[in-house]
């Protein structure tokens, strides 16, 4: 048996935890990044807010366009793998023999953490820039910020709970009223009966839970009578028949009534010809009645959902600047964390006192979670900075001038990791002259064109929207009648490929949007 020497050489490289969060921090949206802070606020004695508004540096816009540093690169490359390793073997001598070597990027603590307990936290790391004011969205005056806006919203049963408090009722018929405007849902719909909602109140006894369906039904109509119109319907029929009965009273109201009383389908259809059979009214009257219900609200109540839950706080802001366009961060989304110099000034003194190993520990924790914040809304701007730069001409013309882009284009120019990007993309929005948009919209795959270059799904998506805003609702345009649509204007489009983008659009098919 020959006997030789084996050499094997590996590599691991483990994420420090300051690297786990870094990571962490920088795929969390707007609300979870506030929800994570208050927790570390809680949870480190070190950390606190930053109440003062002192001027801070100018954060991310003059080093977007400065060369990555090997730091960075090296940063990019340990957050986006996690482990790796290379083995090689050479077999030349009598015995076998077996070295590895692990590479950890986690620094000890000593080297880490200067201790030097001052309130300048980060020196050297243009930490928190920005000359505005610490609470300016830097918009125009007129703007209302989001905290107004949330604060001036009305929900549905409060507004319905206003009109109740200007009619006389007995206590017995203002409390149904109050328990039906409870149980409405966020279109202004009643889901349950008022058998089912009297039995769940009466505990299954028949005398009293028919006695409380009739207290309800009084409530009911009460309900129904309040505004918005058609709120307290228990389906959509009854909802459009609500509205119609608070209209003006005509021959296309009353043909409207009667079409509302027959299936919805054969309204959702336009089947002209059936409702005109069923309710025994000319076809022109049963036109017209169609587009007197084309014009209600199915959901009275979704204009006072709560904003709260669909309210989007931009990450970044886009305004004309010259020539150009200037992004800035928003400020109001920003934290303003510091260490506690008292706490930071008294571990300094008692540095070599026993104990004193854990509340360094806790000291770097908040160091590192403060550097991190700013890494993200550092890499946030950069990249939103590249995105504006990559598509001026939306900004300057709107969606049908998207260009096509790919996360792998933004990740070679800031020297990122696409993996990077996608994160930064994921659940950030900017505020744009057009509207607040995710990230992410201005990302689209590209369609071949006759000329030989590429055409934004994002654009084509608006050119369809162009096209059906446009169509006769008498003759509305087919998916190969905007595929050829789209061909004649040079962009190669399949049928199937047209009908995607419609239905992610939430266009109806053909025979849906005609009117017979």
């Amino acid at each position: 048996m020959k006997q030789g020497l084996s050499l094997r050489v590996s590599q691991h490289l483990a994420l420090t935890p300051q690297l786990q969060q870094s990571i962490r921090l920088l795929q969390l949206s707007t609300l979870e990044m506030s929800q994570e802070v208050e927790q570390m606020l809680d949870e480190n004695p070190f950390l606190e807010r930053a109440e003062d508004a002192a001027p801070r540096e100018e954060f991310g816009l003059a080093q977007s366009d400065t060369p990555v540093s090997q730091e960075s690169r090296e940063f990019e490359s340990a957050t986006d793998s996690i482990a790796g390793s290379a083995d090689t073997a050479s077999a030349t001598g009598t015995k076998d023999t077996e070295t590895t070597a692990e590479i950890s990027a986690e620094p000890s603590l000593d080297e880490s953490w200067d201790g030097d307990g001052s309130v300048e936290t980060s020196p050297d790391d243009s930490e928190w820039g920005g000359d505005a004011p610490a609470r300016k969205n830097n918009l125009d005056d007129s703007d209302a910020e989001a905290s107004d806006l949330t604060g001036a919203h009305e929900s549905l049963q409060d507004h319905l709970h206003r009109q109740a408090l200007g009619l006389r009722l007995s206590e017995l018929d203002r409390a149904a009223l109050h328990f039906l405007i409870e149980s409405l849902n966020d279109d202004g719909y009643l889901e349950d009966t008022l058998a089912s909602l009297a039995a769940g109140l009466a505990s299954n006894d028949p005398e009293q839970t028919e006695e409380l369906t009739q207290q309800f039904a009084i409530a009911l109509q009460l309900l129904q009578h309040m505004e918005p119109a058609g709120v307290g319907a228990r389906n959509l029929a009854e909802c459009l028949q609500l509205q119609l009965l608070d209209s003006k009273d005509c021959a296309e109201t009353r043909a409207a009534l009667a079409m509302c009383r027959q299936p919805m389908e054969l309204l959702a259809k336009r089947d002209v010809k059936r409702l005109s059979h069923l309710c025994d009214l000319p076809e022109e009257t049963i036109k017209r009645a169609i587009a007197v219900i084309a014009r209600l609200d199915p959901k009275p109540g979704r204009r006072f959902a709560d904003v709260e839950r669909n309210l989007i706080v931009p990450d970044v802001i886009v305004v004309k600047s010259g020539r150009g366009f200037k992004v800035t961060l928003n400020s109001d989304v920003m934290p303003r964390l510091r260490v506690h110099d008292i706490y930071a000034n008294a571990l300094k003194q008692h540095k070599g006192a026993g104990g004193s190993q854990a509340l360094q520990q806790r000291l770097q924790e908040a160091r590192w979670f403060i550097k991190n914040i700013q890494q993200r809304f550092d890499t946030i701007l950069r990249v939103s900075s590249a995105i504006v730069e990559r598509q001026k001409n939306f900004f300057i013309h709107g969606e049908l001038a998207m260009r096509p882009l790919v996360l792998r284009e933004i990740a070679d120019e800031l020297g990122l990791h696409e993996s990077t990007i996608s994160r930064v993309t994921t659940a950030k929005y900017m505020r744009t002259p057009f509207g607040t948009f995710e990230l992410k919209y201005f990302f689209g795959s590209g369609l071949g064109t006759e000329s030989g270059g590429n055409a934004s799904s994002t654009a084509v998506r608006a050119l369809i929207k162009q096209f059906v805003a446009a169509e006769s609702p008498k003759k509305p345009l087919s998916d190969n009648q905007m595929a050829e649509m789209l061909k004649e204007q040079g962009i190669e489009c399949a049928r199937r490929t047209v009908a995607k983008y419609r239905e992610a659009l939430r266009i109806a098919p053909t025979h849906l949007r005609k009117m017979l």
